[in-house]
């Protein structure tokens, strides 16, 4: 593929690590901090961006994502600085896709204009649920109804690209709540382009994690959360959205480029603390130490680890496998210049035997009962 256009694509993924209030659910690397130390980072965020960007020559960004965290905590200005940063110092696609997160409660209409205004053309808005005992179960900051405010506000300052989180299976939660849950936030007019929808996992270091541990919290039973995940396929579909990755779904046209370029091996750089990369099959991360950072944002990489040809082609099938689509075998050859089938023959040839795996027309991808066991079958092919 030498030469071709995707060895030449980059995506750049900024992490903002600030929140209001941490979730009762989440891990990720997120903190509620003042203004003083949002500045400094900010600050800093930009120092690492202008000093990286070299790493990008002869490439064309195609995506933007601004993740944390919730990047809408901070000033509008911010996130304008930053983009305005990377038109300066990268060829950025005149089509690229530039997504912000945000959350209900964080923004304002004015705020919103500004984003459109500096080029931001995709939301992803976290919502989570449309219950409100739920929402406050989550220890989310927002109700349902502020939730139904931002997604008018976004609208009206011309979003026509949203994405909406949603977490299904949450301990006392029925097939039924769940359902409920999902034809409301489809009610909105319009819909959402996308929704990405996860199972809730109860990760070590959160609030519900120590519940769990005091017996305070019980996690739903595996069948109902495959008959939540399945359930929510169906209504999709009938919807008229494409389940193009295990936990994605979008309108025709509106698949996330980012991610998609994620689960494909695009190239990728990623700024602040806790980013990854892969740049040339090279990976490597930022540090987490919010104070390193705001020391050294150009010193804060770690963990350089060079990909071999064997862990680039076990990344391309076990990442692949995510999409709906599979992995193209043409597409592994011209690649590797090797044969999927023969390298992986065990692996592929066992999985299909247990209805797991499929392969036709070209491409390898999970059944039905497949997605249901994903972890398992990708874990044949590392």
């Amino acid at each position: 593929m030498t030469g071709s256009r995707r060895e030449r694509d980059l995506e750049l993924y900024f992490h903002i690590p600030f929140c209001r209030q941490k979730c009762n659910y989440c891990d990720f690397l997120s903190a509620p901090a003042g203004e003083q130390v949002q500045n400094a980072y900010m600050e800093a965020l930009l120092r690492e961006t202008e000093a990286g960007s070299g790493m990008a020559r002869d490439r064309v960004v195609r995506s933007v994502f601004i993740g944390g965290g919730t990047p809408s905590v901070v000033d509008t200005v911010w996130l304008c600085r930053v983009l305005d940063l990377v038109r300066r110092r990268f060829d950025l696609a005149a089509d690229a896709e530039i997504t912000v997160e945000i959350n209900p409660g964080t923004v304002t209409e004015r705020d919103l204009k500004d984003y459109r205004e500096a080029g931001i053309n995709r939301l992803s808005i976290g919502c989570q649920s449309a219950d409100d005992r739920e929402l406050a179960f989550l220890g989310r900051i927002h109700d349902y109804s502020r939730f139904e405010d931002t997604c008018r506000m976004a609208r009206d300052a011309g979003f026509d690209n949203i994405n909406v989180d949603l977490i299904s299976a949450l301990p006392g939660q029925t097939l039924e709540e769940w359902e409920k849950n999902l034809r409301t936030v489809l009610s909105l007019s319009p819909a959402p382009e996308h929704l990405s929808v996860y199972s809730l996992i109860l990760e070590e270091g959160t609030v519900f994690w120590e519940r769990y541990e005091k017996g305070m919290l019980e996690p739903v039973d595996e069948d109902l959360e495959r008959d939540m995940y399945w359930r929510t396929a169906r209504i999709l579909r009938e919807a008229g959205y494409e389940h193009y990755e295990i936990s994605n779904y979008a309108r025709p046209g509106y698949r996330c480029r980012h991610n998609c370029g994620y689960w494909q091996r695009t190239d990728y750089l990623g700024f602040g603390i806790g980013a990854a990369s892969l740049l040339d099959n090279v990976r490597f991360r930022n540090g987490e130490s919010l104070q390193g950072y705001l020391s050294d944002p150009l010193g804060c990489r770690q963990d350089r680890e060079e990909l071999t040809a064997q862990e680039q082609m076990a990344e391309t099938m076990f990442l692949g496998l995510r999409m709906a689509d599979g992995v193209s075998l043409s597409v592994f050859q011209d690649t590797y210049g090797a044969d999927a089938e023969e390298i992986y023959r065990d692996a592929i040839e066992g999985s299909c035997r247990e209805g797991l795996l499929a392969v036709q027309d070209g491409r390898i991808f999970l059944t039905k009962r497949g997605v249901d066991l994903a972890n398992y079958v990708m874990a044949k092919f590392v």
